[in-house]
């Protein structure tokens, strides 16, 4: 969990455990990830399914 942390994020799980700011980030970070993929998922689905 560490290494895959540290290689999504840059920060190691005891540093974004640490600081708000650094959850904050990473938890933005995330939620766009999110919200990316279900666009991408909609885009595909709409290709797939016309």
């Amino acid at each position: 969990m560490e290494k895959a942390m540290f290689q999504s994020h840059g920060i190691g799980y005891e540093e974004y455990n640490r600081k708000l700011e650094n959850r904050m980030e990473v938890e933005q970070k995330r939620e766009k990830d999110h919200k990316r993929s279900i666009n991408i998922v909609a885009q595909h689905n709409r290709l797939v399914h016309p």
